[in-house]
């Protein structure tokens, strides 16, 4: 790979409710829905896909019955966006209207930003800090 390439990253997890995590980072945090799947048979699982349309990254979330790990999230695992500005007071509430529960994520993240637990406990920072790989 050469450092021009710019593969796309999939971060998957899975789900306790489908739906209810649907409405947090769809309502809440304003992704798209970009596929959806139903399990076809056994040993297989529902699914969605959500991200920004333009985005190199999409979050793929695993539910339904025949899901084979439980979600285990702890304190350490975050899912950060770096805003380069503040927090908007009416992207909390609509998070935590959506399902979310705002929470400390210790004294560096509580300073730079806000987090929010999903419906499966899963952090989402919103960092004021701006962020390059450059």
């Amino acid at each position: 790979m050469t450092s021009t390439e710019s593969p796309h990253l999939r971060i998957a997890r899975p789900s306790r409710d489908l739906g209810a995590a649907e409405r947090f980072w769809v309502d809440g945090l304003g992704l798209s829905v970009l596929y959806r799947g139903e399990a076809a048979g056994p040993g297989e699982h529902d699914l969605v896909m959500l991200g920004w349309p333009d985005a190199a990254w999409h979050l793929e979330l695993v539910g339904g019955e025949h899901l084979a790990v439980a979600p285990r999230p702890t304190e350490e695992d975050l899912f950060v966006l770096y805003l380069a500005g503040p927090v908007e007071a009416d992207l909390v509430t609509r998070l935590e209207r959506a399902g979310g529960t705002r929470v400390s994520a210790g004294p560096y993240w509580d300073r730079w930003g806000v987090t929010v637990a999903d419906p499966d406990g899963y952090r989402l920072v919103l960092s004021t800090r701006g962020w390059s790989n450059a």
